[in-house]
């Protein structure tokens, strides 16, 4: 009884072998005549028995998959199938069809990146990114395409794709750095980066070029994080960005951009007071930036904090004097103390003249002492508002040419 059960399951896996090679040589026949659909077809059903296939077999099974499925231009599972048996190869320790697989993978490789970087330059951003996130599944030692995808689907608002491919980056810890090759052009000094250390040695042993120098590029690894954040804030998540972005500085809490990212996501979910405390603590890792002076000035502007307000833009265009709306927001928190004297003004009886005569004389002083810098907001970006308040300043102070020259000025602008 024994002795027929083994001869009933040798002769099973005999017609099981037989329907594999056969479902094979179909699959086999029908690429070389460029008949991928039914290549597709006899693969399939090889699929299903490649299980207890011998070695050789199988690997010819990955092969024919890989090559079918490319006809298809179905890449990704053809990239699976080579890989399967770049895997398959290695662990048996015999090389019969890995040598043959390589450039065939290589040559999909390039074709699905020139279609990415073709429809990148055509400005179809959306499938350029699919085309980069395609090309990365082929070899995900590759995740410069990764990246390509993530920054291309959050261009074109597919924020769900964009967040899924920054997470990925994020968790494979990438950075983006690498080696930029950089040498003098002699005559003319200017540097010039080249494509790789080959080129760069070359053009300097030309003489044409000297002082070679392999520097390292800047990470996106930060700025890809902030983007997973700005991510969540724009599909109002606000809870998980402030959760993601305060875990984030916990692992990097001397990183001033990622406090920057906290302070303005504050700011956009109108918390004045937080964003304000991480302002100054940012002052404080970068106490030359005029922009951050320039933002806690906003949020005191915002909250009536008149000397607050002076304060910080004063700080602003001290620390940068060519600094257009630095300048114009110190003239207009100068002038919130206008609307204050103009209060006690109204406030005064009609005989106490006075106090009256006083506080006008100090709304002229402010208007005196506001003018030089409205001036110069106006000399160094020119606006409608600009030219419109100077007008009043002038007809304030009595300036009637000044005063004409706005006016006549203004209507001319559109």
């Amino acid at each position: 009884m024994r002795k027929q059960i083994l001869l009933l399951a040798l002769g099973l896996f005999t017609l099981a072998s037989f329907a594999q090679k056969k479902e094979l040589k179909v699959a086999e026949r029908a690429i070389k005549k460029q008949d991928f659909t039914t290549a597709v077809a006899s693969i399939n059903d090889a699929e299903k028995l490649i299980a207890n296939a011998d070695s050789k077999l199988k690997a010819k099974f990955y092969f024919l998959k890989g090559q079918a499925f490319a006809g298809k231009k179905e890449y990704a599972i053809a990239a699976k199938a080579y890989n399967a048996l770049f895997d398959y190869e290695r662990q048996i320790k015999k090389q019969r069809y890995s040598s043959k697989a390589m450039p065939l993978l290589n040559a999909l490789k390039n074709e699905v990146n020139r279609r990415a970087f073709t429809l990148n330059d055509m400005k179809n951003y959306k499938e350029s990114s699919e085309a980069f996130y395609l090309r990365y599944t082929l070899d995900k030692k590759d995740t410069l395409y990764l990246n390509n995808a993530a920054q291309l689907a959050f261009q074109v608002k597919e924020y769900d794709k964009a967040f899924e491919y920054y997470t990925k980056l994020k968790d494979l810890g990438y950075t983006g750095i690498r080696d930029v090759f950089e040498a003098t052009e002699v005559g003319t000094n200017e540097k010039t980066t080249f494509s790789s250390k080959r080129e760069m040695d070359l053009m300097v042993k030309s003489g044409k070029y000297s002082n070679p120098k392999v520097a390292k590029s800047p990470s996106k690894r930060v700025d890809n994080l902030k983007v997973l954040v700005s991510i969540l804030s724009i599909q109002k998540k606000h809870s998980e960005a402030l959760a993601l972005i305060q875990k984030i500085r916990k692992e990097e809490p001397n990183n001033l951009q990622l406090l920057l990212t906290e302070a303005f996501l504050y700011n956009d979910l109108k918390q004045p007071k937080k964003f304000e405390a991480l302002m100054r603590e940012a002052t404080e890792k970068d106490p030359t930036n005029p922009e951050l002076f320039y933002n806690i000035g906003i949020v005191n502007y915002n909250e009536k904090n008149i000397e607050q307000a002076i304060k910080y833009f004063s700080k602003a265009v001290e620390l940068k004097p060519d600094f257009p709306k630095g300048n114009w927001m110190l003239a207009n928190a100068m002038l919130l103390k206008d609307v204050e004297l103009m209060n006690k003004m109204n406030d005064l009886p009609p005989s106490d003249m006075k106090n009256y005569d006083k506080l006008e004389k100090e709304r002229k002083n402010l208007y005196k002492k506001t003018l030089p810098i409205l001036e110069k907001a106006d000399k160094q970006e020119r606006t409608k508002s600009t030219v419109r308040l100077l007008m009043s300043i002038y007809e304030q102070l009595e300036m009637t040419d000044k005063a004409s020259e706005m006016r006549n000025l203004l209507k001319t602008m559109n």
